[in-house]
C-alpha cells in the first residue's frame, strides 16, 4: 500500500533509476533531484528516462552549489528525502532541510565498504555476506546512524552487476518496510558500531575504480584473479595481453591442473581457466577458440 507521505528523491546512476522505479510503488514522489544530462552522454539517461515515464517533478544540479541554490529557491513539503546513487555530497545545510533527515540506502552492510563502490568490494574481497543499510546520512561519508540492516549471501560465481540486481531488490524491499515506521516514528536511528549485523565492527572503504584497475596481474593468485573477472565485468573490465593480442576476460574459473586445448594460465598461485574472452576483433568466443584462431606456434 502507497504511504500517503511525501519524499524528496536524490538519485543520478543506473542504481538510482531502477531504485527510483521500485520506490515510486510504495511512496509518493514530491520530487527527483538528478545531475543533467552530460553534453557528451550518448543514448539514454536512466534517471531521466524514469522521471518522464513516472510523470515526476524533476530538478537538476550540477554540484552542491547548483543544490543549495535549488532550496533556496524552491519549497519542498516533504518531511524526509531518500538518496540513492546520487554521486553529489549533499551539505548539512541541505540535510537539516528536512525534518526527519536525509535516507541513504547504502549497498553494504556499514561500516563495512564505505565509500563509492561497496558491490565491487565485497565481491573483489571474497566474502561471502553482504547486504543492505539504511542510514541517515551526515557530513562524514557513510558514518551515520542506522535504521535497519539487511543481509545476503553471496554466491560463489555471481557477477558485480548480478549482485547489484539482487542488493536494488533487497534496498527496495527494506524501505518498503522500515520508511513508513521510520517517518511514523516508530524507528529510532542507532549508532553503525552498535547495531550493524556485519562479521566486524571495523570500518571498511572501497573507492571509485579506474581503467588501470582492470589490468591483469598475473602475480596475483588465481583465486583473486577469478574474483576481479567477475568484479570488474563491466568496469573497468579486465584485459591483458594473451599471444601477445589484446584481449578482454570475461569468465574464469581455478583448475588444478593443464589441459590440452583449454586456455589456461599459469598465475602466482594457482592455474587460471580463461573460459571466455573478447578478442581483438571485439568477437567474445571460449578459450578454446581463441587458441584456434591466435595462437602461433
Amino acid at each position: 500500500m502507497m504511504t500517503s507521505k511525501p519524499l524528496v528523491f536524490f538519485g543520478s546512476g543506473p542504481v538510482a533509476a531502477k531504485s527510483l522505479e521500485l520506490l515510486a510503488q510504495n511512496f509518493a514522489i514530491e520530487a527527483v533531484i538528478t545531475k543533467p544530462k552530460p553534453s557528451h552522454h550518448r543514448g539514454n539517461f536512466p534517471v531521466l528516462q524514469m522521471t518522464k515515464k513516472l510523470g515526476l517533478s524533476t530538478f537538476y544540479t550540477a554540484d552542491k552549489n547548483d543544490l543549495q541554490q535549488l532550496f533556496e529557491t524552491h519549497n519542498f513539503k516533504s518531511n524526509v528525502g531518500v538518496v540513492i546513487d546520487y554521486g553529489i555530497i549533499i551539505p548539512k545545510k541541505i540535510i537539516d532541510y528536512f525534518p526527519l533527515g536525509i535516507v541513504n540506502s547504502h549497498f553494504s552492510l556499514l561500516p563495512q565498504w564505505r565509500g563509492a563502490d561497496p558491490i565491487t568490494f565485497a565481491i573483489l574481497s571474497g566474502q561471502t555476506k553482504t547486504g543492505v543499510s539504511l542510514m541517515l546520512i551526515v557530513e562524514k561519508m557513510d558514518e551515520g546512524p542506522l535504521l535497519a540492516q539487511a543481509d545476503y549471501d553471496i554466491p560463489s560465481k555471481i557477477t558485480t552487476p548480478e549482485l547489484t540486481e539482487a542488493l536494488i531488490d533487497l534496498s527496495n524491499q527494506t524501505l518498503k518496510e522500515i520508511l513508513p515506521h521510520y517517518i511514523e516514528g516508530k524507528v529510532d536511528a542507532a549508532p553503525q558500531e552498535q547495531v550493524t549485523i556485519a562479521a566486524s565492527a571495523e570500518p571498511t572503504y572501497s573507492r571509485k575504480l579506474t581503467k588501470k584497475d582492470g589490468e591483469i596481474r598475473w602475480s596475483l593468485p588465481a583465486e583473486q584473479i577469478e574474483r576481479e573477472v567477475r568484479a570488474f565485468i563491466e568496469w573497468p573490465r579486465s584485459y591483458t595481453k594473451i599471444f601477445d593480442k589484446d584481449v578482454i576476460v570475461t569468465k574464469a574459473k581455478e583448475v588444478p591442473a593443464k589441459v590440452e586445448g583449454h586456455l589456461i594460465m599459469e598465475t602466482g598461485d594457482g592455474l587460471l581457466e580463461i573460459e571466455e574472452l573478447i578478442a581483438p576483433s571485439g568477437r567474445k568466443m571460449s578459450g578454446a577458440e581463441f587458441i584456434r584462431g591466435y595462437k602461433r606456434d
